[in-house]
C-alpha cells in the first residue's frame, strides 16, 4: 500500500515528503483538507518547515488526497498512538528494536513478546510498524526491566531477525 501512495505522487518529490509525514506522524486530513491530529489542526507552515517544502506543496498534497477516492479513507482515518519510546530514558524503561527479515511473515510479534514474557520481564508497549506503510518496518519492545545479555542472544538467533538494537 505505501508504494501505491507514494506512487501517485511519483511526479513530485517534494509532495512525497509530505505523505511520507502524514503516515509517519499518523496525522490525518479533514474534509477542509487541513492536516490535523486528531481535532488539533496542525499549520500548513509547520509540515512545510518540518519536511523542507513551500507551504503550497501542503495545500497541493491535501488537495490531491481528498481528490482521489482511494487516499481520502485512509487520510481521513489514519491516527497517531502514543509511544513510550522517546520517554524511555526518562522513565527508566528498555526499549528493543527488532529489525526483520521479511515483516510480512507471521508470528513475529508473539515470538519475541513470548521470549521476554518466558523470561518474567513485563512488557509496557509493543509497536510494530506496518509493512505497508514503511520500507523498512521494525518491532519496538518497550520494557520495565533491562534484557539479559543471554535473551538478547536468543532473540538474535530468531530465524526472522535481521539485526537488534538496545536503548
Amino acid at each position: 500500500m505505501f508504494a501505491e501512495i507514494m506512487e501517485k505522487f511519483s511526479d513530485s518529490p517534494s509532495q512525497q515528503r509530505v505523505i511520507r509525514l502524514l503516515l509517519e506522524r499518523g496525522f490525518s486530513v479533514n474534509d477542509e483538507g487541513r492536516v490535523v491530529s486528531g481535532g488539533i489542526e496542525i499549520p500548513n507552515t509547520g509540515i512545510a518547515r518540518e519536511v523542507d517544502v513551500d507551504r503550497r506543496v501542503v495545500d497541493a498534497t491535501t488537495d490531491a488526497i481528498l481528490a482521489d477516492d482511494e487516499l481520502r479513507p485512509i487520510f481521513q482515518n489514519i491516527s497517531a498512538i502514543p509511544s513510550l519510546m522517546d520517554l524511555a530514558p526518562v522513565l527508566d524503561l528498555t526499549v528493543l528494536t527488532v529489525a526483520v527479515r521479511d515483516a510480512e511473515e507471521s508470528g513475529i510479534v508473539a515470538t519475541v513478546t513470548g521470549a521476554i514474557a518466558d523470561r518474567g520481564i513485563s512488557i509496557r508497549q509493543t509497536i510494530s510498524e506496518d509493512p505497508e506503510f514503511t520500507d523498512e518496518p521494525r518491532l519496538y519492545v518497550i520494557t520495565d526491566d533491562p534484557l539479559p545479555g543471554d535473551l538478547l542472544n536468543d532473540i538474535k538467533a530468531m530465524d526472522f531477525v535481521h539485526r537488534i538494537e538496545l536503548e
